[in-house]
Order: structure tokens, then sequence, then C-alpha cells
């Protein structure tokens, strides 16, 4: 495992070997049983192209009446997120350099055809503590820039298995997914890739 680091953001290529990216999302798509991927709604009024879910106390949501924000319970099902994977604990206490505990984990669901817009982690309380974000699946062609639109940008390709972090001068940059490449993996069950991202949604402890 090499160790990419660069102005706050960190990528750990193949963080996970092939046996704990099974046993990883074995334990995701338990917990998606209670928590069903769903397709969210900007504020807008357009629907995503990533289908998502959550873990963890506080979990991402949107939608055309209240817009961005965390909230502890599943919009469509009205029952709390599940808990957050020990694996995924202990990968935030291995390589987040945080403060404390997360209180969100997203989870982001793309087939071929999703992309994710360059856009700003900023919806949480305190940018003291950094977004892990962990790959598994096909392959995503990632976009990293700074922390102004205008700022250049760069693409990184982030594999199954891949761990990054955005953290330090990185934990505002904008950054997003320009495409996915479809059956680079066989690990998803009918493809895609899953995204994770750990975060400290809530005010600090």
């Amino acid at each position: 495992m090499s160790l990419v680091a660069e102005n706050g953001f960190r990528l750990l290529p193949g963080r996970l070997d092939p046996a704990a990216q099974r046993d990883l999302l074995a334990e995701v798509m338990r917990r998606v049983e209670a928590a069903p991927f769903y397709r969210p709604v900007t504020p807008g009024g357009k629907p995503m192209s990533v289908r998502m879910t959550n873990f963890g106390p506080l979990g991402w949501v949107t939608d055309a009446q209240a817009g961005y924000r965390y909230q502890p319970t599943h919009p469509q099902t009205g029952e709390p997120w599940p808990d957050i994977p020990p694996a995924l604990l202990d990968l935030w206490r291995e390589a987040a350099d945080a403060p404390g505990p997360p209180d969100a984990c997203l989870v982001n669901l793309y087939d071929a055809q999703a992309r994710m817009s360059l856009h700003q982690d900023r919806d949480e309380r305190d940018f003291d503590y950094p977004v892990l974000s962990v790959s598994l699946g096909d392959t995503a062609v990632f976009r990293i820039g700074g922390t102004s639109r205008r700022d250049p940008t760069r693409s990184v390709r982030l594999s199954s298995g891949d761990v990054c972090v955005l953290g330090g001068g990185a934990r505002l940059a904008f950054h997003g997914i320009d495409r996915v490449l479809s059956g680079s993996s066989q690990l998803v069950p009918g493809g895609g890739r899953i995204n994770l991202t750990l975060r400290r949604a809530g005010a600090s402890t």
C-alpha cells in the first residue's frame, strides 16, 4: 500500500484487500435491507443520478421542500439509520487523523450513467473533521480542485478498495465524479460502484 498526499488530500490505493472488500460489502448490503437505497431530489426538484442511503446517527438528505440537511431518520421509511460498520470506524481511527468519531456515513450507489458534479462538502458543523471516502466496485474517475470553482482540477482514478481523505486544505475542495468505468470490477452484484463517505455532521463533542 502506498500513500499519495497533497494539500490535505490523501489517497491510500488498495487499502482494503479483496477479502476485506467482500466483508465490508456484506456489512453494507445487510444494512441496506433496513435502509434501502433511494433517489434523492435536489432543492431545484431534479432527481440525482446516484441512489443513496446512510448509516450512523445522522444521514445526509435532500429534497425540493427543505433542501440539503442531515437528519436521524430515513426519509422514506421514517426509521433510524443503521449503525456504521465497525470496519469503517476502524479505518476512520487509522486514517482520518480526526479529533473524534464520525456520526454520519453517506452511501452512494453509482451505475454506469451516474455522475456527481463538482461540489463542496459544507453542510457539516465542524470542518476540523475530514471526510473519509471508501470505494467498492467499479472504478470511478474522481475530479478534485481547490476551494474556488475557478481553481484548476485534476483527475484521479479510484478503484475498489481505495481510501481517500479530504482534510486540512482539501477539506472544502471542490470535487466530483466524472464517470464510472462499467465492468471494471465484479464486486458489486449487478455492477456499479458503492462509495462510503464518513464525516462528522453534528457539533463536535
